[in-house]
C-alpha cells in the first residue's frame, strides 16, 4: 500500500483478496450492489455516499442534491436488474441550513425514489460542523422473468460477447450530473436478453470497463463512442477531445453491459429501441481495456500484436488505474 494516502483501486483489490479469494489466480467478483439468495427471493443492497465539494458544490439546488444521491444508489440496483424498493437516507449538514433547505433535500431524494416506484422508507438526521454529506441506501428484489436467471456482476464478461452503453457519454459536469436518471428499465431488459456482466458508468466508461475486464479476465476493445452533445461543448471549454471526455468524465449513469449477438438483436423486441454497441470481449491479449490509437495519440500502453487484426486499428492498451477516471483517495 501507498503510505502518502489511500486509493480507490487499492483498496478494492485488498477487499477482493481478502473477502473473496477463488484461489484460481483471478481476483473474487466485487460489485456496487449486493444480491443476496434467501428463501425469501433475492434481495440486493447498495450504499452510496453523497459529499460537498466531491459531488456537488454550491451551485447545487437543494432538490437537486437529494435527487443524485438517491439517484446515484438506484442506479447501482439497475446494474443488477433489481427493481426497486425503497431508499433509506442519512443526511448531515450545518446549524446554518434552514429547515426548508433541509425539506427540499429531502424531497429531491423522495421524488427519485418515486421516479422508479420506491419510497423513502427511513433514515437519519444529524448535525455537523461544516459541509453536507448524505449516505443512501437502496433496497431492492431481483425478480426473474423467465426461469432461475444468475444476477449480472463484473465479472461474468464471456469472450465472444458485444459491449454496449444505454446512451451517450461525456460532458455530465455540464449539469447532467445533479439529474441522473437510474436506468432500470434498461437494466430489466439487458437482463432478460442474458447480459452477463454490467455496471452504470460512474467513474468514467475507460474506468468501468477496465473494472469488468479485469474481473472478468477478458480484453474489452472500445471501438465505437456515441458522444453526448455535452461531450463536445465541454471540449470546446476545456481542449481536451470528446472521446476524452467520453471515456475519463464518469458520471454518466449510464449501463455498460456484455451480452451476446443473439441477446442484442433479442432487445429490439424486449426494449423497442436499439442499444449502442460500444465495442467486443475477446481474450486475444492481457485483459483490460483497449482503444484504437487514434483516439489517443501518442497515449497509453502499446498493445501486443494482433494477428487476426492486421487490417484493422493500431490499439492502445489504457492504464486500468488512469487518473483520468475518479479513483476516490488519489
Amino acid at each position: 500500500m501507498d503510505s502518502t494516502g489511500w486509493n480507490e483501486a487499492q483498496l478494492h483489490a485488498w477487499l477482493r483478496q481478502t473477502l473473496l479469494p477463488d484461489g484460481a489466480g483471478r481476483l473474487g467478483a466485487m460489485h456496487d450492489a449486493a444480491v443476496l439468495e434467501t428463501s425469501l427471493g433475492r434481495p440486493v443492497l447498495c450504499c452510496d455516499r453523497t459529499e460537498e465539494g466531491i459531488h456537488f458544490d454550491d451551485s447545487a439546488r437543494p432538490e437537486q442534491i437529494g435527487w443524485k444521491a438517491a439517484a446515484r444508489a438506484l442506479s447501482d440496483l439497475a446494474a443488477t436488474a433489481a427493481l426497486p424498493r425503497g431508499i433509506l437516507l442519512s443526511l448531515a449538514a450545518p446549524k446554518h441550513r434552514t429547515t426548508a433547505w433541509m425539506q427540499a433535500v429531502i424531497q429531491g431524494a423522495i421524488d427519485a425514489a418515486d421516479s422508479v416506484g420506491a419510497q423513502l422508507i427511513g433514515g437519519d438526521l444529524t448535525a455537523i460542523s461544516r459541509g453536507v454529506s448524505l449516505t443512501v441506501s437502496a433496497h431492492g428484489n431481483l425478480v426473474p422473468a423467465a426461469g432461475d436467471l444468475a444476477a449480472p456482476g463484473r465479472d461474468r464478461a464471456q469472450p465472444g460477447q458485444l459491449v454496449l452503453v444505454t446512451g451517450p457519454l461525456g460532458g455530465s459536469l455540464l449539469g447532467r450530473h445533479l439529474a441522473i436518471e437510474p436506468r432500470i428499465t434498461e437494466g430489466r431488459a439487458l437482463w432478460q436478453a442474458g447480459a452477463t456482466a454490467m455496471m452504470d458508468v460512474s467513474d468514467g466508461l475507460a474506468q468501468d470497463a477496465g473494472r469488468i475486464a479485469l474481473a472478468s479476465n477478458v480484453v474489452i476493445e472500445l471501438d465505437s463512442l456515441p458522444l453526448h452533445g455535452d461531450a463536445q461543448r465541454l471540449a470546446a471549454e476545456t481542449g481536451k477531445s470528446a472521446i476524452q471526455h467520453a471515456l475519463f468524465d464518469g458520471e454518466d449513469h449510464e449501463l455498460l453491459a456484455t451480452i451476446t449477438p443473439e441477446g442484442h438483436a433479442a432487445l429490439d423486441a424486449i426494449l423497442a429501441l436499439p442499444l449502442g454497441r460500444v465495442g467486443h470481449a475477446t481474450t486475444e491479449r492481457p485483459a483490460g481495456v483497449y482503444v484504437p490509437a487514434a483516439w489517443l495519440p501518442g497515449e497509453g500502453q502499446p498493445a501486443a500484436a494482433n494477428p487476426s487484426q492486421d487490417s484493422g486499428p493500431v490499439w492502445t492498451r489504457l492504464d486500468p488505474y488512469d487518473q483520468r477516471g475518479w479513483i476516490h483517495g488519489s
